[in-house]
């Protein structure tokens, strides 16, 4: 049976190249960054050589990297930390309806520490809007968090125009990059952003390594205590061997940002045509692919090529996963980060999706290892399982009479 793995961005597979540049500091060079002696000192010139490679790959200073362990934690230390330090002279937060849990949760203990929390709804593509965000920002607004590029949807925001509008009141600006990073440029200084997160494991690096951009100047409070790695931010032992296969992560995956771009476009076109012509009452989530395929990357970037979320009215997300999985097709229904749950998915519900059609959504997220054949594949094998669901739904053929 086959084998596919239409789940890129829950995760993806480690590089070879990345794990190659890993394997020396889990041996010869295995020593603790922070020891005097040469051991220590060899894995020292790796952490730093590492932290100016991120710098400069993201258009910042050294001094500006706080690695961490992906994600989840830099989206806490830059919401939380930001937010806390600033307690005393500003107590708004302000953060789309469409963040990861990492910003929703952090942003709702700093509602129960005092803070105002406003959400910025969205419209039917994914986007926050520079009028929504206007009406939202005040002088008392301490912190914005924006997400550069949605995991569910693939919507791309425009970060500088929302940027401006923040610091035109004093406000810091975090983006989420987790899924921008690799497969769209992404710089700190053409974005504006005082603090951003991005994580490995997303852009063929390992799990439990990330990093979080903290501009000069911006203080945060660190959310643990124990030492005084990371300038005291992020205090803890630097797991070097993640942190070298992060950079080399980084290193490679902005060499083939347009290349991949283009690439996985067309595929993500070809697969949603195939889809509707062969499965009726479909409803992509997020903004469309261009109308033609495209030859060079555009200025104007709206959504991220690999990402296709589909709703299948009358068909339940959890049953096609398992169904596709018996094929040997590895999909989602979201964000990996809430696999199990069986609400439906906030990012949808505030894009003004139905419960019911949240529920009948997948998201098909293809990768550096997806190929045509693939497409093809599943292309063929998904009409046959919705169908088979449909027929067993009486709702569904309720709505058909």
């Amino acid at each position: 049976m086959k084998q596919i793995y239409f789940d890129n961005n829950a995760t993806t597979q480690v590089a070879p190249e990345v794990l190659e540049a890993m394997l020396p500091y889990f041996s010869p060079q295995y020593g603790n960054a922070s020891s005097m002696h040469s051991f220590g000192r060899d894995a020292k010139v790796g952490l730093e050589n590492a932290r100016e490679s991120c710098a400069e790959i993201l258009s910042a200073e050294p001094s500006e990297i706080v690695f961490c362990s992906g994600g989840t934690e830099a989206d806490n230390i830059c919401l939380k930390g930001a937010a806390r330090a600033l307690k005393h002279k500003r107590r708004r937060i302000v953060i789309s309806a469409i963040e990861h849990s990492a910003i929703l949760q952090s942003a709702e203990s700093l509602a129960q520490e005092g803070f105002d929390v406003q959400i910025a709804p969205v419209t039917s593509e994914g986007f926050v809007t520079t009028e929504t965000l206007a009406n939202l920002v005040d002088e008392d607004t301490a912190i914005v968090s924006i997400m550069q590029a949605n995991n569910e949807i693939g919507t791309i925001q425009d970060i500088p125009a929302l940027v401006e509008i923040a610091h035109a009141k004093g406000a810091l600006f975090h983006t989420d990059a987790v899924q921008a990073f690799g497969k769209i440029p992404v710089s700190v200084e053409e974005l504006g952003v005082d603090l951003l997160s991005l994580s490995a494991h997303k852009i063929y690096g390992p799990k439990g390594t990330g990093l979080a951009f903290v501009r000069s100047g911006v203080k945060i409070e660190s959310l643990v205590q124990g030492g005084s790695h990371e300038k005291s931010r992020r205090p803890g032992t630097e797991n070097v061997p993640g942190i070298i296969g992060l950079t080399k992560a980084m290193e490679v995956s902005v060499t083939m940002i347009e290349e991949e771009y283009l690439r996985l476009n067309r595929l993500s076109q070809r697969f949603l045509t195939s889809v509707r012509a062969n499965i009726a009452d479909v409803i992509l989530n997020g903004p469309e692919f261009p109308e033609s395929e495209i030859s060079n990357l555009p200025d104007s970037l709206l959504r991220t090529p690999q990402t296709v979320n589909l709703s299948f009215a009358g068909a339940e997300g959890e049953a096609i996963i398992l169904s596709l999985d018996l094929e040997g097709i590895a999909v989602s229904s979201g964000s990996a980060c809430s696999a199990g749950a069986v609400d439906p998915s906030p990012v949808l519900l505030a894009i003004g999706q139905t419960p019911e059609l949240a529920k009948s959504s997948i998201r098909f997220s293809m990768g550096r290892h997806t190929t045509q054949d693939e497409i093809e594949y599943v292309g063929n094998v998904l009409p046959k399982i919705i169908e088979r669901l449909r027929s067993m739904s009486p709702a569904y053929a309720a709505s058909k009479r």
